[in-house]
């Protein structure tokens, strides 16, 4: 059986939009990219988690830096066969002052953490959705202000170069999908049904999991 690993933050773990819950299996797209692959012999490994970033260390909520967590994650899991890799989000919060530039640096150096357990042509890079327009508003999500959305959409230019760079493979979310206007930062239904189909035809057509 070959292991996918989906590593990410709250749209990766499947956050019901203005809530704390989840949503149910069948519904989160990393479960849809499941009951499709079943029957190809290959395992999923949801691994999102809310908050989480890149290589920020974020001083209100502990332990969220994707690249200090995916070591574990890969070593435990192992062997892991293909991943696709999906953080950014978080870190346009405006408490962090990054560039588009800035996250993409951090970005890079969880692809090449991704590099040492897997092979280029196996690793699929996610540039997230775009932050809603009012996302900033107090009755949103005020961790992230004007900059914040203006960044969340430049995100897509400097990820294409990161994989360019690393030679894996790349896809942009908002191409496919938008934010909730119940508070303008996660996919709801839709959102994860869309960004399922797209992946499982990008697995295909890439033949990621041959």
């Amino acid at each position: 059986m070959k292991q996918l690993l989906c590593y990410g933050d709250s749209n990766t773990w499947g956050l019901i939009p203005g809530t704390k819950d989840r949503y149910s299996w069948g519904v989160r797209w990393t479960s849809i990219l499941q009951e499709h692959l079943q029957k190809k012999d290959v395992r999923v490994l949801e691994e999102g988690l809310c908050g989480r970033t890149t290589v920020f260390e974020d001083c209100y909520r502990n332990d969220r830096r994707g690249l200090a967590t995916l070591p574990f994650i890969l070593e435990s899991q192992y062997p892991v066969d293909a991943a696709i890799l999906m953080l950014g989000t978080n870190d346009c919060k405006d408490y962090f002052h990054n560039s588009a530039y800035g996250i993409a640096k951090g970005l890079s150096q969880c692809v090449d953490e991704l590099l040492r357990f897997i092979s280029a042509d196996k690793i699929l890079v996610v540039s997230p959705i775009h932050l809603g327009k009012d996302v900033w508003k107090e009755e949103y999500d005020p961790e992230f202000g004007l900059e914040s959305v203006d960044v969340s959409k430049k995100l897509k230019e400097e990820y294409r170069k990161v994989a360019d760079e690393k030679k894996v493979h790349f896809l942009a979310a908002s191409d496919y999908a938008v934010p909730s206007q119940v508070d303008m930062e996660h996919l709801d239904e839709y959102g994860h049904a869309a960004l399922a189909d797209r992946i499982l035809d990008f697995l295909q057509q890439k033949q990621m999991l041959e």
